[in-house]
């Protein structure tokens, strides 16, 4: 029997193909997902799933012009016709000036090992049992009355990449997942809430007791909730919260936003944005990261690098088409599928702890506001402005005092950074990273 070609091999002969076609440049994808996952509801078990795919794309270059196509089945038959069809297509498409590959002297030349596969899979009996477990700790904390279920998940995925500028390079990630949301009261009185955690490997993770507990305690929290007056206080968000805050910054200093004019950032680089003391990182090679990879999605070499230091912004995140639109040089952020072309986006995005403690943080808080859940899209992207539903505890005296809902929490993000304070809790949860923050003379809407 004919052994099954590698990734990388299928690639360079995709390219070989485009270019003896007619292409004058290409490069191909191959992505190979494997996923897996429970629900467990009320004791009982809801769903268990299990999926495997694989999809290529190949794109060629004609001068300008682009054309993309992809298969997800590998046959020889269904390949051979690949290169030829997408040069056909390219030779239609319109021209686009700023459409190109990475130029030869950008790409990696070597891949830094970054340990972000578990090998060992998880199989559907551990995975029932996470989710049994952690919805079982949720549901044992006194005054739980329901719950939105137990989860568990895995995933692996495996990317390679050719280019016809030289590049070849390969890498696989794995993602083990568990959450639990649970429900509290009775009538109009209830509350919800949840937690959920992420890792690359299964032995990064808290246990789903510890887990589930935490979501429990948090649904009791919420309990009893008050409204609050309209007013300007401190507002203080939670790690959970506090991530989309930097969020909203790596789409403003996106290349393809800048380009197009549509940041409220877009000529504030080299300027002041957040206080002196305040710097963000982005790292694509953090050990396990959620979001580490060897090269960015064009092949090029990425590296750990200060995006705001000492309180400046100091890049973009650009890709090749969006840095040539702007007259610069690529970062390393490309990222991209099989379907388009790359995209500028941040990897392990991250804001260093500050010196104070969340409770320090809020010590001399007279009268504020800490937020734990936010609801609705209400931020502008063009001119900063912030709106949005919320939900957490009102600060007395420097402390948590009483859970209040239904608010509105208002700002433009450009003066929210600059009155921005980190405390010193920062945990690596997730892609992108805070500590609790707080930010001074936010407008809250309440009764």
């Amino acid at each position: 029997m004919a052994t099954k070609p590698a990734p990388q091999d299928l690639l360079q002969d995709l390219i070989r193909a485009a270019k003896a076609a007619g292409a004058d440049a290409a490069d191909a994808l191959f992505v190979e997902n494997v996923s897996a996952s429970v629900s467990y509801r009320l004791g009982k078990l809801e769903d268990v799933e299990r999926s495997e795919s694989s999809d290529l794309g190949l794109r060629v270059f004609v001068g300008q012009r682009i054309a993309f196509v992809s298969s997800t089945d590998f046959s020889k038959d269904a390949l051979a016709g690949l290169p030829e069809r997408a040069v056909a297509m390219a030779k239609l498409a319109p021209e686009d000036k700023f459409a190109c590959l990475a130029p030869r002297d950008r790409l990696a030349k070597s891949f830094p090992e970054l340990d972000t596969e578990d090998r060992a899979e998880p199989s559907a009996d551990t995975l029932v049992e996470r989710a049994r477990a952690v919805e079982g700790a949720a549901m044992a904390v006194k005054g739980i009355t329901n719950s939105e279920g137990g989860g568990a998940s895995f995933g692996r995925t495996a990317i390679a990449l050719a280019t016809s500028e030289g590049f070849v390079g390969r890498y696989a990630g794995t993602h083990h997942s568990i959450g639990v949301a649970v429900l509290a009261g009775e009538g109009t009185g209830m509350e919800r809430d949840y937690e959920s955690v992420s890792a690359r490997h299964a032995a990064d993770m808290e246990s789903p007791e510890a887990i589930g507990r935490r979501a429990g305690e948090r649904t009791i929290a919420r309990l009893g909730p008050r409204k609050a007056k309209s007013q300007s206080v401190p507002v203080i968000f939670d790690p959970r919260e506090s991530a989309g805050l930097l969020g909203h910054l790596s789409g403003a200093i996106s290349g393809a936003s800048i380009a197009r004019g549509v940041s409220f950032l877009k000529d504030q680089l080299g300027k002041q944005i957040f206080a002196s003391s305040i710097t963000v990182i982005d790292d694509p090679h953090r050990l396990r990261g959620l979001r580490s990879k060897p090269f960015d999605g064009e092949g090029v070499a990425n590296a750990r690098s200060a995006i705001v230091e000492n309180g400046v912004l100091k890049t973009w995140l650009l890709d090749c088409a969006s840095a040539k639109q702007l007259g610069l040089q690529t970062t390393g952020h490309a990222a991209r599928g099989t379907g388009g072309p790359p995209s500028p986006s941040a990897t392990n995005f991250y804001m260093q702890p500050g010196a104070l403690t969340p409770e320090e943080l809020m010590s001399d808080i007279k009268d504020g506001f800490y937020v734990t859940e936010l609801m609705g899209m209400g931020v502008n992207g063009v001119t900063g402005d912030y709106s949005r539903g919320a939900s957490g505890f009102w600060i007395e005296n420097g402390k948590i005092a009483y859970p209040v809902s239904e608010v509105t929490i208002a700002g433009n993000l450009k003066d929210m950074y600059r009155a921005l304070t980190p405390a010193s809790d920062l945990v690596f949860r997730y892609g992108t990273n805070a500590p609790t923050c707080r930010i001074e003379g936010m407008t809250v809407a309440g009764a």
